[in-house]
C-alpha cells in the first residue's frame, strides 16, 4: 500500500503543475477601447423628452456643428436643452414665424462654446457668451444667478432655473431647462423696426395758406377795377348834363 502511495505522489504533483500552467497561460481580458465620438442627438434621445430640440438640431444643422466642435475643441461646450413641454409653452406660431436663419440663431443661443460645471455657473462672470450673434457681430449672452444650490439663467425676456444634469463630463455639459431661452435681441419688447415715413399729406401747408390769404385774388382785383371804371363814367355823364 505504501508503494502505491509513493508511485501516485509524483503523478499528482505533475498534474497540479500542468493545471497551474494552463490557468496562468489564459490570455487576460482585453482593455476597454477608447470611447467613440460624442453625438449630442444620441444623448438627447436617451433623455426621452427632447424630440422638438432634436428636430431643430437636425433641420438647422446645429447638431452637426456641435458634434464637430465638441470632438475637436479643447474648451468643450455647454448646451441648455429645453424640454418638449418648454417648446409647447411658447406662444402659438413662435417658431413658424422665424426665418431659417433666426431658427439657427435661436438654437445657437442655447449653446456656449465652453464647458461649464454647475459650480462654474454659480461664480461665472455675466454675461456668458453663446454661439449666437447678431448681424452686427455682437454676441448674444446669458446671465446666471444662484440661490443656494439653485442656478437660474436669464435672457432678459425669460428666466428659468437650470434643472437636471443630462451630462456633465468633459468636453460636453448638457443641462435641462423648462423654458426656451429667448434672446432679448430677437424677442425683447424694445425691439422695434424703424418707423417707415408716412404718406405725404394732401392738405396744403400752413405757409401756403397764409400766403394765399395775404395775396389778393385775381377775381377780387377784376371786380374792383370794374367798379372803379363805372364810378368814373358816372361822373363824366353828370358833368355833361350840367353843361348842356
Amino acid at each position: 500500500m505504501a508503494t502505491i502511495h509513493l508511485t501516485l505522489a509524483p503523478l499528482l504533483i505533475l498534474a497540479a503543475v500542468l493545471l497551474s500552467t494552463e490557468v496562468t497561460a489564459q490570455p487576460a481580458a482585453p482593455a476597454p477601447g477608447p470611447a467613440g465620438p460624442i453625438n449630442i442627438t444620441a444623448i438627447l434621445e436617451k433623455g426621452g423628452q427632447f424630440a422638438t430640440l432634436i428636430r431643430l438640431l437636425n433641420t438647422t444643422q446645429v447638431g452637426n456643428q456641435i458634434n464637430i466642435q465638441v470632438n475637436s475643441s479643447s474648451e468643450g461646450m455647454t448646451v441648455f436643452a429645453p424640454t418638449d413641454n418648454a417648446f409647447q409653452n411658447l406662444k402659438p406660431g413662435t417658431l413658424n414665424k422665424l426665418s431659417h436663419d433666426d431658427q439657427v440663431k435661436l438654437i445657437l443661443y442655447h449653446v456656449s462654446p465652453k464647458f461649464y460645471t454647475l459650480d462654474d455657473l454659480v461664480s461665472v462672470s455675466n454675461p456668458v457668451r453663446t454661439q449666437a450673434s447678431g448681424r452686427d457681430g455682437r454676441v448674444y449672452g446669458l446671465n446666471f444667478t444662484s440661490q443656494g444650490n439653485q442656478v437660474n439663467v436669464s435672457t432678459g425676456v425669460v428666466e428659468t432655473r437650470v434643472n437636471n444634469v443630462l451630462r456633465n463630463e468633459r468636453p460636453l455639459a448638457i443641462y435641462v431647462v423648462d423654458m426656451v431661452l429667448l434672446p432679448e435681441e430677437m424677442f425683447g419688447e424694445n425691439k422695434v423696426s424703424p418707423a417707415a415715413p408716412g404718406p405725404k399729406s394732401n392738405s396744403p401747408d400752413v405757409s401756403d395758406d397764409s400766403e394765399k390769404a395775404g395775396a389778393p385774388s385775381e377775381k377780387s382785383g377784376s371786380v374792383e377795377m370794374k367798379a372803379g371804371l363805372g364810378f368814373g363814367l358816372g361822373l363824366v355823364f353828370l358833368c355833361l348834363k350840367f353843361i348842356v
